[in-house]
């Protein structure tokens, strides 16, 4: 008899695809062959993020890449960020279950690592045939690039897939792509496909217009980058780019805004010349936001530009010491 599964992954992002694709397969081995599969997007929102109970309405629910829930509907949970369990009471609700298919370990680069490692640790299943979408994903949620010009000039399909993702990277758009993925066909296959190239192109120019943007409004002091790209349209750009810009930095702190959301992103240099001394995770948390020890964001409301600003100006003193 089918049964149905839903997973709720991390909309708009490279690796919350990826993971999704990856439980797909495992899931369809550990649970049997006759599931079909729905894809749900979760974002992160002002205030904190959460999984909205409406999410999990299949007979067998996942949550991948995201925020843990207490929730009795929960079956799956992978997660990799340090904020992806808060407080004591979903600390004791993770360690009591006995369900054996809930994992949590911020130690990884990628939740779709974490996934593929512990399928074949746990579950035997090596994941060979995915391999390609498994190390990329940890390259890009690790930022394990060569250099910061790899990670801006978006050569590889993959890094193109990855900037169309984070603009178009609703459930329409991302559903069949994890299901193509997830039976076997190539990153490659899907990121060069011509519909996806389609997207890609207007993308090209704009982040090129984002390189233009981001140069003529950063400064960078005590080692830290900052910028504020409110009223420049443009609300989403390539985390790398003020480390191209700036590769002696440490930090970077960017204030940005859309129709939905104020929001402060915070991430750190991986090829600074002086090492990181600081956990951006517990930095956000305190203002409401999360994220991992190198990289993290608050979000705020959209009419919040203002306490946006003044956040993103404390974690730059914070920063800066």
């Amino acid at each position: 008899m089918t049964k149905e599964v839903v997973i709720g992954y991390h909309g708009h992002c490279f690796d919350g695809m990826s993971s999704a694709a990856v439980l797909t397969q495992l899931l369809r081995k550990v649970e049997g062959p006759e599931l079909t599969f729905r894809y749900r997007g979760l974002d992160h929102q002002p205030g904190g993020s959460h999984v909205p109970e409406g999410v999990l309405t299949g007979e067998i629910n996942a949550v991948v890449d995201f925020r843990y829930t207490t929730s009795d509907k929960l079956t799956w949970f992978f997660d990799h960020h340090v904020s992806g369990i808060v407080g004591d009471v979903e600390r004791a609700h993770f360690d009591a279950d006995q369900s054996g298919h809930k994992f949590f370990d911020p130690g990884y680069g990628s939740c779709c690592k974490l996934i593929a490692d512990t399928a074949k640790a746990r579950f035997g299943d090596d994941m060979n045939e995915l391999a390609g979408l498994i190390r990329w994903a940890d390259i890009i949620d690790a930022a394990r690039f060569s250099n910061a010009q790899q990670a801006v000039e978006l050569k590889e399909p993959a890094l193109q897939l990855m900037t169309v993702i984070e603009s178009h990277g609703d459930d329409a758009f991302v559903s069949p792509r994890a299901t193509l993925l997830a039976s076997g066909v190539s990153l490659d296959e899907i990121a060069t496909a011509p519909e996806v190239q389609k997207l890609f192109a207007p993308l090209a120019a704009e982040h090129q217009q984002n390189c233009d943007a981001i140069a003529a409004r950063a400064r960078l002091e005590s080692g830290v980058v900052t910028f504020d790209l409110v009223g420049s349209g443009q609300d989403r750009y390539n985390k790398f780019i003020p480390y191209w810009l700036f590769p002696e930095s440490r930090y970077c702190v960017a204030v940005t805004a859309s129709r939905t959301r104020a929001k402060v992103s915070v991430g750190s240099n991986p090829w600074a010349p002086v090492p990181r001394t600081h956990d951006i995770a517990a930095i956000c948390a305190r203002f409401g936001g999360g994220g991992h020890p190198v990289v993290g964001a608050v979000s705020l409301a959209a009419n919040e530009i203002e306490r946006a600003r003044n956040i993103a100006r404390q974690i730059v003193e914070e920063l800066a010491r």
